[in-house]
């Protein structure tokens, strides 16, 4: 950064500008962090051979499940790719003793993250559950370990099928979202385990038979393959006894045995070029590396975070802020079990040579291999992954808590507490050691890919669907093991005391105390969000706050990335459609300095003229990007329709308006900031361990002097004006073998009003898997892998949206089920009294669960300000939903929603789908993709 050309940029900076806060780097050193990571456990192994790892933690009464299965896709024979994951749904579709959707008992009791996951090493299901319902949920798991199979019928396997090629499509779907194949086939042999995708061929997934299944359950499934975790408000004598009595009669089964593999060397330099519609050519470098079970991984994981870990890498630092060849890079090292791939992707600037920048970029790796990393970029990255680990291990479940990282450990190298071994590997790393592992793996043959924007080819699709079976034929198996254990009583939940106190600038601190991790997070949430944005100049405030992420008056963009990386601190920006919010998540022991550099940048931003340009051209990168996603395409469609023009909530333009952005100053930028980012228009909001005088004292340091001279802006009326009439709006995306559908449903509801008997009764129409829409579209007809619908919450409107992805040939037939959905439930079919039972009680029973972790307590927080509620609201929401009734939550429903209001956004290739929308019964409109750039 250019200092002295920033310090003579003009007037306005100092008009800004108030008085310059001292960033303090001293940090706390990594040997401290690493203390704070620990996970204290039991484990213990069934005369089955089922091992069980146990860990207490009674901050919440509630229980993780985790168990994972050894196998994966790398296990998949040749012939049968994507049987893992398709295998894992199978799981989810009911056992003999508990037939059925595998959702329903979980929703009943309140489940929260429940799930399952496949990928090649592994594949592990999860759910946390109230402490009551525990026994519950270990009866489930263990009947589908040991009661399964009279249970797939070919109407199952059909079914999910047909929702996995879906899940396939979704994701190929996507703007590069093919080069997974090819990287896997290019940097592993055929035939190699790894060579292939966990998602698998479409003509694999169509050859599956039910023999296929049921004998693929029977090889990997039991007992003596799996490990078993429960992590929460558990003791060991207790895990003992319900392990033993729910898996203790389940016999072994054959031991899975892991492939023979190696990492594999290319034999020369691989370069490849695959067409896609996107925006701009990525470039990518690939290399087989190793996996966890070798420690050199750790090195590697060093070197992709110096050099294109984030901001303050290498890769970012020259090719895309100083040199602008490159608007995004990325360098990372995956680990799975066996092997790794060490990745880099670039995408290129647009109008900039491909050539030139892979040459640069090939240079820049070759000097990183010579010289390692820094002594800094080193220290940076341990205590970016201390503080992440930190951060994660506050929950006991879910896709990354505390059972994960000792259900991983245990399955691949029989240690639970092997992320200790990790982190101490970590903390021996050198940048000698560094340089020479690095050397050793990236000095190979290169597999570069390059993705250039271009028509693809022909998509692999699936065959026509399974004729249905005879009814004799698909009658699943009786259990004779009884039925699912009832779950207990639990008590109401117990939300944190809120507390209030005042800045010595007059800004409001609302902070809660959340003693189990040491973390502090802190949101200063400003009255603005897209309501604010400029009408003449959307996006305006996305470059605002990317720019201010971009510098300060002290620091240079480098400066400060390097800055926040060495306090292990998270400092992020956003909005909502009524708030902008800036947030710091910190280690509680770098809370004094983590503080000083959020204050920094809230209140010094360089406004750089050089950064403005750069970050201006990255976000037209990102808005040329956004019209060749499809979800990204819709959701630039949806505002104006759901809104009206007229609407400051109709501003929700993506990235913005691209021929007004191009337009902007540095002048109009520190304007927005002047106008809405102001102490005045703001309220800051604190979870933390430290308690509130020490939290209050470091913010008071660094917040408590801070004025601004001038008005703040003003919004215009936020209600709806003139919403959209009943229409289909096609936005045409040549080479979609999906659709992706919208509906949007004007209401005259307000967020300040009390919405909770809507959501509740939204809960048995869209508000989760259960839902009637993803089970008719997902379930039912299997033409999606998820859809549902919910209330778009702001302060001023609050329309009903629809959404799913579903197979190109039933775009049409789809709509049309939605609008079926709909009207039954509004009308001769509504909310059931089963359906209002689950929602009632589940709802009350997740409330632990979901409440779990600071950064959830954080948002209620935010939501109660915003949406004028008092602070002790979730303490008594328990009470609000039992006093909701069956004919209440019909009536509502029924009086928000007007199923012939409804208008639709389809994003897919107008070829395929225009003549299926005729028939739904509205007009349509046909819009190019290109068209949603600007407006």
């Amino acid at each position: 950064m250019n200092r002295k050309l920033i310090a003579l940029s003009g007037v306005a900076l100092l008009a800004l500008a108030a008085p310059t806060v001292a960033v303090s780097q001293t940090a706390a050193p990594v040997g401290t962090l690493a203390k704070s990571v620990d996970i204290p456990f039991t484990q213990f192994t069934l005369k089955n051979g089922l091992r069980v790892v146990v860990h207490t933690d009674r901050k919440a009464p509630i229980v993780a499940v985790s168990i994972w299965y050894n196998v994966g896709s790398k296990m998949e024979p040749a012939g049968k790719t994507g049987f893992a994951h398709l295998f894992e749904h199978l799981m989810f579709n009911g056992s003999e003793n508990a037939p059925g959707d595998f959702f329903v008992p979980l929703k009943e009791v309140g489940a929260t993250d429940f799930n399952g996951t496949t990928y090649f090493d592994r594949t592990n299901y999860f759910e946390t559950v109230p402490t009551p319902a525990l026994e519950r949920a270990l009866f489930l798991e263990s009947d589908r370990m040991g009661y399964l199979t009279g249970a797939i019928t070919q109407s199952v396997l059909d079914e999910q099928r047909g929702v996995v090629q879906n899940e396939k499509r979704q994701g190929d779907n996507e703007p590069y979202g093919l080069f997974d194949y090819k990287q896997l086939s290019g940097l592993f042999p055929k035939g190699h385990p790894y060579e292939h995708s966990t998602i698998g061929s479409m003509a694999d997934l169509d050859s599956a038979s039910l023999a296929d299944v049921k004998g693929w359950f029977k090889e990997h499934y039991g007992p003596n393959n799996a490990v078993l975790v429960l992590a929460g408000d558990i003791d060991v004598a207790t895990a003992k006894t319900l392990a033993e009595k729910y898996f203790g009669g389940i016999p072994a089964g054959p031991v899975t045995k892991l492939p023979v593999v190696t990492v594999p060397t290319l034999a020369s330099a691989k370069y490849e070029v695959m067409k896609d519609r996107v925006a701009t050519t990525r470039l990518t470098r690939s290399w087989a590396v190793p996996g966890s079970d070798n420690p050199e991984n750790i090195a590697l994981d060093v070197t992709a975070d110096a050099l294109g870990g984030g901001a303050s890498s290498r890769l970012y630092d020259v090719l895309v802020r100083k040199e602008r060849l490159a608007v995004r890079v990325q360098a990372s090292n995956q680990t799975f079990a066996q092997v790794g791939i060490f990745g880099i992707e670039v995408d290129v600037r647009p109008g900039v040579d491909p050539a030139v920048v892979a040459k640069r970029l090939d240079a820049l790796v070759a000097e990183y291999v010579a010289s390692g990393p820094t002594a800094d970029e080193l220290l940076r990255y341990q205590v970016g992954n201390i503080s992440d680990r930190m951060k994660g291990l506050e929950q006991v479940g879910g896709f990354g808590g505390k059972a994960v990282a000792l259900a991983q450990g245990a399955l691949y190298q029989n240690d639970p507490g092997f992320y200790k071994k990790e982190m101490a590997e970590l903390a021996a790393e050198t940048p000698a050691k560094v340089k020479a592992v690095t050397a050793k793996w990236l000095s190979r043959p290169v597999y570069a890919l390059d993705i250039v924007p271009g028509p693809r080819d022909a998509y692999e699709e699936a065959a026509a669907p399974p004729k249905p079976v005879a009814a004799a034929a698909d009658v699943p198996a009786k259990g004779t093991r009884g039925g699912v254990p009832a779950s207990g009583s639990i008590a109401d939940l117990a939300f944190p005391k809120v507390e209030r106190a005042t800045l010595a600038n007059g800004m409001t601190l609302v902070y809660a105390q959340r003693a189990t991790t040491p973390v502090t997070r802190v949101a200063i949430s400003f009255d603005a969000g897209v309501a604010a944005d400029v009408p003449t100049a959307l996006g305006t405030q996305q470059l605002t706050l990317n720019t201010m992420s971009a510098g300060t008056t002290s620091l240079s963009a480098l400066e400060y990335a390097q800055a926040r990386d060495r306090l292990g601190a998270d400092i992020g920006s956003g909005s909502s459609f009524d708030r902008t919010t800036f947030s710091l998540d910190v280690p509680s022991a770098n809370l004094a300095p983590g503080v000083a550099l959020f204050a920094d940048v809230l209140r010094n931003p360089a406004f750089a003229p050089g950064e403005v340009e750069r970050i201006k051209n990255q976000q037209l990168t990102g808005i040329a990007s956004e019209l060749t996603n499809p979800n990204a395409l819709a959701f630039r469609a949806v505002p104006l329709l759901a809104y009206g023009p007229a609407s400051p909530y109709a501003k929700a333009f993506g990235g913005g308006d691209s021929k007004a952005l191009a337009k902007l100053t540095r002048d109009d930028l520190i304007a927005f900031r002047q106008a809405w980012l102001r102490p005045d228009k703001a309220t800051v909001f604190v979870v933390s361990d430290r308690p509130l005088a020490e939290v209050k004292a470091a913010l008071d340091a660094k917040f408590g002097d801070w004025k601004m001279d001038g008005a703040g802006g003003t919004k215009g009326d936020l209600k709806a004006t003139a919403p959209a009439t009943p229409k289909i709006v096609l936005i045409d995306r040549p080479d979609s073998p999906q659709s992706v559908i919208v509906g949007i449903v004007p209401t005259g509801l307000v967020g300040t009003d009390e919405l909770l008997p809507v959501i509740a009764a939204n809960d048995g129409l869209g508000g989760g898997f259960l839902g009637r829409i993803n089970m008719d579209l997902r379930e039912d007809k299997h033409w999606s892998y998820g859809a549902g619908g919910f209330f778009q919450r702001a302060a001023g409107a609050t329309p009903y949206i629809v959404s799913a992805g579903v197979q190109a040939d039933r775009t049409g037939d789809s709509l049309t089920a939605v609008m079926g959905d709909m009207a039954g439930y509004l009308g001769d079919k509504p909310m059931t009294q089963v359906e209002y039972d689950r929602a009632i009680a589940g709802s009350i029973r997740s409330l632990p669960g979901g409440f779990e972790t600071s950064r959830a307590v954080l948002g209620a927080m935010q939501n109660n300000i915003l949406y004028k509620r008092p602070d002790d609201y979730y303490a008594g929401i328990a009470a609000r939903y039992r006093a909701l009734t069956l004919p209440q939550l019909r009536s509502v429903m029924a009086s928000a929603l007007d199923p012939k209001k409804l208008v639709w956004v389809v994003v897919g290739d107008a070829k395929t789908v225009r003549a299926q929308l005729d028939k739904v019964g509205l007009p349509v409109e046909v819009v190019p993709a290109a068209s949603l750039g600007a407006r």
